[in-house]
């Protein structure tokens, strides 16, 4: 069977390749003939009008085509040990704030995060050390300045670029916004060129990240060679704590930690280390139980925070279906995208001749499309969903498991991060294809296909100091 299906591939998805030689190998059977029909229709003027035509069908065809776009490098944030948060912490501090939350929400909580399959080494900000934690303008600014300028030293310390080699500039950060904005904030660390573009992106939640490269992508295709953008991607925790007692609430304080990523991406493939393949947004917000499914609110106390939908895995399943029926098409190989076809051709003409009963469609096997994938760590249910909704295996999962496990949900910044795990541990091989999925306030889900030129030389970045630690076993859920 597995033999069958690797030749039925190979036929299909080589289909013209293979038609091409069949037509050559008939015509060069008998060269004479060949010889003497073109000597036939040759002549000076038939040789200078396909000459004519020749170029200006190339021409057209290298002006239709897109700019190439490529990640040069990234960076990632990596907290010191002072900032972790264990489980005996966060039991600690949530029993010495009685007047914060009752006990029935430590309960909750605790259950959460033991379930969460977040690890005793994520961490927090320094504001959410105190008791009860600091939720000033200045603890904001403080990590603000830390996690991104950690991340864009990172960025830049791993690439030949400089500060002022950056044309673009885009930040994302989903709640806090201050004034200056983040964008601002780096312009000025970095004395960045009076000319720079820098655009601010806030509210987008966690896929504010992929968003942003789609956006670079699109300046990319249409600035003159050369061109490069520095993405940062984060979220500020600190003036966000949820001192309420509403569940859905809570959530967030048990499942976002620290983080940040930057990356640098140009429309030259020098120093390249990924190309940039398809970007596919899917925006969901036309339905009002998606709209509110990640919903910032004040409680009926008049405490402020993000209500989490308890159908929040389902959302991100639903959203994933509508975003895999635009994407699919455009990277699975043809052999897949057949399979699909007559799967969907069985059940209408089954619908159509009146048949009860109902065809399953084929679902595609995208690891025929890639070799990695790298899912949104926003929890253990929304990888869950995206596992059984795409027939991936354990190890195909493994590093946004473990990027949860290891860091938590560091929102937009977190599919760097499992990029980082995959290089760590080796695994990223040139011509190897990436697919990053995220998932949004909105509601939002992303998708970007990356395919590696070059891999890392070393495995120094985020996972450093513990990647010979992991994979860990995580604890079955009761």
């Amino acid at each position: 069977m597995l033999l069958l299906k690797a030749v039925y591939r190979v036929v299909v998805n080589n289909f013209l390749a293979l038609a091409a030689a069949a037509v050559a190998a008939v015509l060069l059977r008998r060269p004479d003939e060949l010889a003497a029909r073109l000597r036939a229709v040759s002549s000076p003027l038939h040789a200078a009008t396909a000459a004519v035509l020749a170029a200006g069908v190339a021409r057209l065809v290298r002006a239709r085509r897109a700019r190439g776009v490529y990640l040069v490098e990234y960076g990632c944030f990596r907290p010191r040990p002072c900032y972790r948060a264990p489980f005996a912490t966060c039991l600690e501090h949530a029993h010495l704030m009685p007047y914060l939350v009752d006990e029935e929400s430590v309960a909750f909580a605790i259950r959460l995060l033991e379930r969460s399959g977040l690890g005793d080494e994520t961490c927090v900000p320094d504001a959410y050390h105190y008791m009860p934690p600091d939720r000033s303008l200045r603890a904001s600014r403080d990590e603000s300045e830390l996690v991104i300028f950690s991340a864009v030293d990172d960025v830049f310390a791993r690439s030949a670029l400089t500060p002022a080699d950056i044309d673009v500039l885009i930040v994302n950060c989903s709640i806090f916004t201050p004034t200056p904005v983040f964008a601002d904030m780096v312009v000025n660390r970095y004395k960045l060129r009076a000319e720079v573009q820098n655009v601010n992106l806030s509210g987008m939640g966690c896929s504010a990240g992929l968003v942003s490269v789609g956006l670079a992508k699109n300046l990319l295709q249409v600035s003159p060679p050369g061109t490069n953008v520095l993405i940062v991607s984060t979220e500020i925790l600190s003036s966000q704590y949820y001192v309420g007692t509403e569940r859905a609430m809570l959530l967030p304080n048990c499942l976002f930690r620290m983080g940040a990523a930057a990356m640098i991406l140009s429309n030259s493939p020098d120093h390249a280390r990924f190309r940039l393949g398809r970007v596919v947004r899917t925006v969901t917000a036309a339905r009002d139980s998606d709209y509110r499914c990640v919903f910032q609110e004040e409680d009926e106390q008049g405490n402020t925070g993000i209500r989490l939908s308890k159908d929040l895995a389902t959302t991100a399943g639903h959203a994933l279906k509508s975003n895999i029926a635009a994407f699919g098409p455009l990277v699975l190989p043809a052999s897949e995208q057949l399979l699909v076809a007559i799967s969907f051709l069985k059940r209408k003409l089954k619908q159509l001749s009146g048949h009860a009963g109902k065809v399953r469609l084929y679902r595609p096997d995208f690891r025929t499309a890639f070799e990695h994938f790298c899912i949104h760590a926003g929890g253990r249910g929304v990888i869950d969903e995206v596992q059984h909704g795409l027939g991936l295996s354990d190890d195909d999962v493994e590093a946004s498991r473990m990027t949860l496990h290891r860091f938590g949900n560091t929102s937009s910044s977190s599919v760097l991060y499992e990029l980082a795990y995959l290089e760590a541990k080796g695994r990223m091989k040139r011509g190897d294809r990436v697919w990053m999925i995220s998932f949004g306030a909105g509601f939002d889900c992303n998708s970007v296909a990356w395919e590696c030129v070059k891999p890392a030389p070393d495995a120094d970045g985020p996972w450093v100091d513990c990647i010979h630690r992991y994979p860990v076993q995580l604890p079955e859920i009761a």
